[in-house]
């Protein structure tokens, strides 16, 4: 029956073009996605392309003068330049003003010696002191006995705080020796310290610190240091002695992808990817988006969350809309194919049906 009806194959071969009009679409798409999926600049400029327009710029950058957060505004505004949205100019004139104002001496010279002395800062400012301080060895000296002495008295501590000094002690240490070739790892360390100090490390990304700091640090050589932990003329020696350095790769790469952020992006950004990254993975993502976009990774960090640097949609589901796809165009093609050939067929049994009947009637005239 089928193959005396081509009009079915027809119908079939109508029916699955239909539905490539929609599946090939999504399924060119999902290939792309999935094509992209190790590529966060590639993953956000195509998130951006749908989440962010003028209108969202001006909200974003009201609402981030109205926090005093400058930094924010102005990567809203350089984002909104680089996408080619409008933001009015009285807008853009204020974030200018916000700018300056946040960068000011007067602003910035009290912060910034509060971060070097107390190794606790509440701006970008103290933050920079609290840098400077880390990178003379100073801050984490600081911190290592403040915490080191309540490891060894038995009070609270923060042990994450505690490692990272005394891993900091050695990183620094490497610093020098390989005439800043450890930079970016040092400035990192500070803001991992710092985003710890200020509760902006998620859950996750605190675990693996642990984890990590475990494996670093003999911390049965630090308890057995005793008082020594707590006097800062033995502190970097004892530091130096618990840090297991052939196990610090994984750590230290992480904290270098930290630095390469702040280098890039600045340390609100940092600290902001701390927040938001799960693991090291993470973090080398949004230092690759940190290295592309510059001062606008804030803004996208803002704007995208972790759709920044992930696929929003599953890899299961991408690749089962790229074999629809691929199915969809199989049935097309068959279905088709069969169609023709059936009609083919037809017309050639029709066209012998003819010659049979010619035949007769010539054969019936020649009997006449």
């Amino acid at each position: 029956m089928i193959r005396s009806h081509p009009r079915l194959a027809w119908l079939a071969a109508g029916l699955f073009a239909l539905a490539s009009a929609f599946c090939v679409p999504f399924g060119i798409e999902a290939e792309q996605l999935l094509s992209a999926a190790d590529d966060p600049v590639a993953i956000t400029d195509r998130a951006l392309a749908r989440a962010f327009d003028g209108a969202v710029a001006v909200t974003e950058i009201q609402s981030a003068l109205d926090s005093n957060d400058a930094d924010l505004a102005k990567s809203f505004a350089d984002l909104a330049a680089d996408r080619g949205a409008t933001i009015p100019p009285e807008l853009q004139q204020r974030v200018t003003a916000a700018v300056e104002q946040a960068n000011s001496a007067s602003a910035a010279a009290g912060s910034f010696a509060s971060g070097l002395i107390t190794g606790e800062p509440r701006d970008m400012a103290g933050l920079a002191g609290t840098t400077l301080g880390d990178l003379f060895v100073f801050g984490d000296i600081r911190d290592a006995v403040r915490e080191g002495s309540r490891y060894v008295n038995g009070e609270n501590y923060d042990q994450l705080i505690l490692g990272l000094s005394v891993v900091g002690v050695a990183i620094t240490a490497g610093t020098y020796a390989s005439v800043g070739a450890a930079t970016p790892a040092r400035i990192g360390l500070s803001a991992v310290k710092t985003a710890r100090k200020t509760g902006r490390i998620g859950a996750q990304m605190a675990e693996w610190i642990g984890r990590s700091l475990r494996e670093v640090v003999d911390w049965t050589a630090l308890k057995r240091a005793g008082a020594a932990v707590a006097e800062p003329a033995l502190a970097v020696r004892v530091a130096r002695e618990a840090v297991k350095v052939d196990k610090a790769g994984g750590l230290v790469k992480f904290v270098s992808d930290v630095g390469r952020v702040q280098a890039k992006a600045g340390t609100q950004a940092a600290l902001d990817g701390l927040k938001l990254a799960e693991g090291p993975r993470d973090m080398a993502r949004i230092a690759t988006l940190a290295e592309k976009k510059g001062s606008k990774t804030r803004a996208i960090l803002k704007t995208l969350g972790r759709g920044a640097i992930l696929l929003s949609i599953a890899s299961f589901n991408l690749a089962a809309w790229v074999l629809g796809a691929i199915l969809t165009l199989i049935g097309f093609v068959s279905s088709t194919k069969s169609a023709v050939e059936r009609a083919t067929l037809c017309h050639l049994a029709r066209k012998k049906e003819r010659k049979l009947e010619a035949q007769y009637a010539m054969m019936a005239q020649s009997r006449a």
